[in-house]
């Protein structure tokens, strides 16, 4: 587990990411990584002398299953809120199929399903939450409901989740074959690059670490 700023921590899980904030009233977790990785995640935990007990709410940025996987199993263990977007909330409780293109299709089976789960905190618009000094911002595109965080620390930390991804140092949008809809996530892009934060973490990909909104910005003029 890697600190990426005060009380913001990384857990690598493959070529997915989950972050941990660490607050006053316990951890908060966003995003869970792939089906059968909750060993992955308790071990990094106990690197920083916590538990999975300790888990208080489970952020989630969108319904894909390398971001939901171990939801229902971490919520089991530790009797923590789930928290989603509407326009998502209702793929990962089950109301709703998963809308998965082909390239999910083809994937599912190496890559395995998330089991469904209720949300416990449906979110409907941008702004602040059940989370103190955390703020929602609605950024679909990459699936209809999806959210990126900004926790009011270090400058601000952007948790991006999938609507901007790093592939070795080099920021992208959401990758056409997993986008639900591209002019959406175009605007989401430009949404984010409106933003002030200092700090960028991604679903994919290293974090920015410094002057992470210039690089925002930079991507929604190209």
């Amino acid at each position: 587990m890697r600190e990426i700023a005060d009380g913001v921590l990384q857990i690598p899980l493959g070529f997915v990411n989950a972050y941990v904030v660490v607050t006053d009233d316990g951890l908060v977790l966003v995003d869970a990584g792939l089906p059968r990785r909750q060993a992955r995640i308790e071990r990094a935990l106990a690197e920083a002398q916590r538990s999975v007990g300790d888990i208080r709410t489970i952020l989630l940025t969108h319904w894909h299953t390398d971001h939901t996987g171990n939801v229902r199993s971490l919520r089991a263990a530790s009797g923590a809120r789930v928290v989603a977007h509407a326009l998502d909330a209702c793929v990962i409780n089950g109301q709703e199929r998963e809308p998965l293109t082909l390239l999910m299709r083809l994937a599912s089976p190496f890559v395995g399903g998330a089991e469904k789960v209720p949300v416990d905190e449906v979110l409907s618009s941008d702004g602040g939450f059940s989370v103190p000094h955390v703020t929602a911002v609605h950024t679909p595109g990459h699936t209809r409901g999806h959210v990126s965080f900004l926790v009011e620390r270090g400058g601000g930390v952007l948790l991006a989740g999938d609507a901007v991804g790093n592939l070795r140092g080099r920021l992208h949008g959401s990758p056409r074959p997993l986008t639900a809809d591209r002019g959406a996530a175009a605007k989401s892009v430009a949404k984010l690059a409106s933003l002030r934060f200092e700090i960028a973490v991604f679903g994919h990909g290293s974090p920015l670490t410094e002057r992470a909104v210039e690089r925002f910005r930079a991507l929604a003029g190209s």
